[in-house]
């Protein structure tokens, strides 16, 4: 009775308690381009949200482009769409390949009537076609740049507007990639896989550079010239189209202005294009003492471009952000950046950017969070292998301060029919002319990766590019074993390559710099693929131990951290192969080469490259810098002796348990190779000696203490503690601090984690977590994909988390698959969506149906009583606990 009357006391005490409420709403907060643009108010130029409540089928269906075709049991869903989800791990071709239909009504705005409208696809996989009411309007190949369509003529203002897109991503050696995907080493999935948007202006118009066929022009195009600190040559070009039915009479006016909003020139040009023509207006400025950009300091500038009638009214605008930089190779004296040669080797990783569950339809906070987690890293490259990426991608890299080499689709195929290289050469004219704007563009590849194309092929792509982007500062690359290779001023291959093979630094041509385009990957061969870099952190400790190992400097001569960092300026860095686990298309086993699985939760090598970061504190970037150390050991029964740590500091000082002998890393001033070696403090981990402290009670004091000191100064610590008994859920949102959109398409990964009671996840338990949720939002997971429940691995289940289109808080619960009175207490977190960015277009009877099968609301009315049903568990572990110190004690007694 004495026990029973203790848990209602602490019932009621815990009735009080809420939940845990993720909200960043002071902070910052990235944003995205539209149609390769950031909007302006005031200019006559609006951008619509096409991308929920699309009418879906999967397979071919014949008709289904006529407006009055029945669709009315087809799948409502939203974009980014990726036709299906998926288990965790997908690969082996086990996606979806073939035809699959979307549908989308809506009924068009009076205030668009005599405006000009762009349908605006940043993508669509594969083979498609676009009809609108009934009429084809384009029709597309390839599944890494836009599709363009002009719908104006053609929308209905007295009743039901229909957009049908047919996509099929099945094989066809026709475009590029062209490879059939069974042989693919990665996997491109499908469908309308990014964003849509609809752009309403006036009929004279800045262009769209993806829509128009003009060589080098269209849109705005921004260059840059003769940069140093002093001063920097702008050049600006905007390409303005007149369908107005009048000559157009007025002026192009550009300003640009800095961080803090203060402007910095405004320069306008007088500008006269006829009816039905377009023209193209040029300006030059030379800024005195800029801020210019780097991977350290990635200051943007917001350039204005306004077309303006004589009387000075606006008839159409929109901003583009700009870094001035200056990219120069310069063959045996390597890179320069802002005319002086780069401090230290650029080091960074490749990107495919499928993400579990939803393959390659990330919306564009996962975009900017796998960007943002990347630079936190410390790299300072991405290499888009092996397409050109989403645009927030893009967007992403220019504020974080991560450079790019942007690839054109290709992966070890070549096809004589000559429409397969006029494909290749459309997608690196698109390719240029959507991605020239970016700060961050590094260097160009546009080659086919790993690809024994013809030597002409290589004259025609180096040709292309510079008649794309006829301007200084641009630069391509090449395998340093392909054919053509002399027509590019980098080449890619191992350090230090020559005539001779990796590691000969003989015969190294002066005129050519070179880098690393893959590092890290150590296969047997190139069919098993079994590798010591490949360790899917499912598989725990000690593998993944001995990947970072083989990244930073393995005991064997191989391309890695340390060998990029000891080579001459000639040799810039490299790319490690790859910077996430992914799916592919030609083996059974994803590739677990990542520094981050692919729900992108870290493994130990994340930490080992975070190390390599400078000690200083950064204040110019968004991400993390400054000192850090890490414990590479988890304190389990089965961790190692020797004890690995990860530190950028000068001193690195580990104690094991209260009173234990410190131990002491002192990193060698002045030694070659890697800026950070990785630290390993022999014999120090017993578990014996933490089961002795934990017989006698004293669980408090076994740990691991880890002190990264600068200067004699303690800076950054780590500890770590051995999980004892399960007894809780930890759940959090793997969010950095980006808001989720409410606009039916916005997602976030949420972590669940077994836990002891002081917090300690458990990394050796295989259980299974069920996830529920309630409010406007939706789980992206199920039974099907073994998603929901999802088991649990090394200590995590983690679970997608989907908005819908109202804003409000969005209720996620995770509880152990099978409970008990000893199994872990749930866990509740609130996360907060808010307002779309634009406005949403789609049919309202499709919205509410989204909204509807999307959003998870079961439990609502109940809500109160799950937290009810959380203290009460909460209770009877505590009622448990005090009924297990009989049995431990008399356990004790027998021994």
């Amino acid at each position: 009775m004495r026990h029973l009357s203790t848990y209602w006391r602490v019932v009621w005490v815990c009735l009080f308690l809420l939940p845990i409420t993720v909200s960043y709403a002071d902070d910052y907060q990235p944003s995205f381009s539209t149609a390769g643009f950031y909007s302006l108010p005031n200019t006559g130029r609006e951008v619509y949200d096409m991308n929920p409540a699309w009418r879906f089928y999967k397979g071919d269906v014949p008709g289904a482009e006529q407006p009055d075709f029945d669709d009315g049991d087809w799948e409502i869903v939203s974009l980014p769409n990726g036709i299906e989800y998926l288990p965790a791990e997908a690969s082996g071709c086990i996606n979806y390949q073939g035809a699959v239909w979307y549908r989308k009504h809506f009924t068009a705005d009076g205030n668009w009537k005599g405006k000009q409208l762009f349908l605006h696809f940043e993508a669509i996989m594969g083979k498609s076609k676009v009809w609108v009411n009934g009429r084809l309007l384009k029709e597309h190949f390839g599944g890494f740049l836009p599709v363009v369509v002009d719908v104006a003529p053609f929308l209905n203002y007295d009743g039901d507007n229909v957009i049908a897109v047919w996509a099929d991503n099945r094989d066809d050696v026709s475009y590029p990639p062209g490879k059939a995907q069974d042989a693919l080493d990665f996997a491109y999935f499908g469908g309308i896989y990014r964003d849509c948007w609809l752009v309403v202006h006036n009929r004279v118009f800045i262009t769209d550079s993806n829509y128009e066929d003009e060589t080098a022009g269209g849109g705005v195009f921004v260059s840059f010239d003769k940069v140093s600190e002093g001063s920097a040559l702008v050049r600006m070009k905007s390409h303005v189209r007149n369908l107005s039915g009048a000559s157009f009479s007025g002026k192009i006016v550009y300003e640009l202005f800095d961080k803090e909003g203060k402007r910095v020139f405004s320069k306008e040009r007088p500008f006269v294009v006829r009816d039905g023509k377009a023209g193209e207006s040029s300006c030059e400025v030379t800024v005195r003492h800029p801020h210019l950009w780097s991977p350290d300091s990635p200051y943007l500038y917001r350039l204005h471009v306004y077309v303006k009638e004589r009387s000075g009214r606006v008839v159409d605008g929109y901003c583009q952000r700009i870094g001035i930089r200056s990219i120069e190779f310069k063959g045996k004296d390597g890179f320069w950046l802002n005319g002086a040669p780069y401090p230290y080797p650029l080091i960074g990783a490749n990107r495919h950017q499928d993400f579990a569950v939803i393959g390659n339809a990330l919306p564009n906070s996962l975009h900017w969070r796998d960007a943002k987690k990347l630079r936190d890293a410390g790299l300072r490259v991405i290499r888009n292998a092996h397409y050109p990426q989403d645009p927030a991608f893009m967007d992403a890299c220019d504020e974080l301060g991560l450079f790019v080499i942007v690839n054109t689709p290709g992966w070890q195929f070549w096809n004589d029919d000559p429409i397969f290289g006029q494909r290749v050469y459309d997608d690196i004219r698109n390719m240029v002319r959507r991605d020239r704007n970016h700060a961050s563009v590094w260097l160009w590849e546009p080659i086919l990766n790993e690809t024994w194309y013809p030597e002409d092929f290589a004259r025609n792509v180096a040709d292309i590019l510079k008649e794309e982007y006829p301007y200084p500062y641009c630069y391509a690359g090449c395998d340093a074993t392909a054919r053509g290779k002399e027509y590019f001023p980098v080449h890619f291959t191992h350090p230090a390559i020559g005539g001779g093979g990796a590691f000969n630094a003989e015969n190294l041509n002066p005129q050519i710099s070179y880098f690393t385009r893959e590092w890290g990957d150590n296969v047997d061969n190139w069919n098993s693929h079994n590798s010591p870099s490949r360790a899917s952190r499912a598989w725990g400790e000690y593998p993944m131990l001995v990947q970072a190992q083989g990244y930073a400097k393995p005991d064997y001569r191989y391309t890695c951290y340390d060998i990029l960092y000891r080579t001459s300026r000639q040799h810039m860095g490299g790319c490690l192969w790859h910077s996430f686990d992914h799916q592919r298309g030609y083996h059974p086993d994803p590739f677990y080469g990542g520094i981050m699985d692919a729900f992108r939760q870290p493994k130990l090598s994340y930490y080992m490259f975070c190390a390599q970061r400078p000690t200083e504190v950064n204040g110019d970037l968004i991400a993390d810098s400054g000192p850090m150390v890490y414990i590479a050991n988890y304190m389990t029964p089965f961790s190692p002796k020797d004890v690995t740590v990860y530190s950028n500091c000068d001193e690195v000082r580990l104690t094991c348990c209260k009173g234990g002998k410190p131990y002491v890393y002192r990193k060698s001033e002045g030694a070659a190779g890697m800026p950070s070696p990785v630290i390993t403090f022999e014999n120090v981990f017993d578990v014996m000696h933490d089961k002795k402290l934990s017989r006698q009670g004293k669980d408090d004091e076994s740990y691991l203490l880890a002190e990264g000191l600068v200067d004699g100064k303690v800076v950054a610590t780590h500890k770590v503690c051995p999980a004892r008994r399960p007894s809780k859920l930890l759940l959090w949102a793997d969010d950095e601090k980006v808001q989720m959109r409410a606009n039916g398409s916005d997602m976030v990964t949420v972590v669940a984690a077994v836990a002891d009671e002081n917090g300690n996840i458990k990394r050796l338990n295989n259980g299974e977590v069920r996830f529920e949720i309630e409010g406007p939002g939706a789980l992206v997971a199920d039974v099907e994909t073994f998603t929901n429940p999802c088991p649990v691995r090394w200590g995590t289940a983690p679970v997608l988390v989907k908005a819908g289109i109202t804003p409000g808080e969005i209720r996620v619960r995770a509880s152990v698959l099978w409970q008990g009175k000893h199994t872990p207490v749930s866990a509740e977190l609130v996360i907060r969506s808010f307002p779309a960015d634009y406005p949403l277009v789609a049919n309202e009877d499709d919205l509410k149906k989204s909204e509807d099968s999307g959003c998870r609301s079961e439990r609502q009315e109940k809500g109160t009583a799950s937290d009810y049903e959380k203290r009460i568990r909460e209770l009877q572990q505590e009622v448990s606990r005090l009924k297990l110190r009989e049995v431990e004690r008399q356990q004790e007694d027998f021994e």
